[in-house]
């Protein structure tokens, strides 16, 4: 998913980021808005993933959520 559809989804996706990263607080996931980038830096910080395994696990999520809601 690129950083335009996470933009444009992103009210949606807020729920199931809050639900997969539960570690995250409000707050976080505001400063996020959207960012593809800011999400990563914030799941390094919280939870110690490398640039390859939060690249990954932000794919993985994206790609999940978005086939379950075509």
């Amino acid at each position: 998913m690129n950083q335009n559809i996470l933009e444009g989804k992103w009210m949606q996706l807020r729920g199931a980021i809050r639900e997969k990263w539960g570690e995250l607080t409000d707050d976080e996931v505001d400063q996020i808005a959207g960012k593809r980038d800011k999400l990563a830096g914030v799941l390094q910080e919280r939870y110690g993933y490398t640039e390859v395994e939060v690249e990954r696990e932000i794919d993985d999520f994206l790609d999940t959520w978005e086939h379950d809601h075509r």
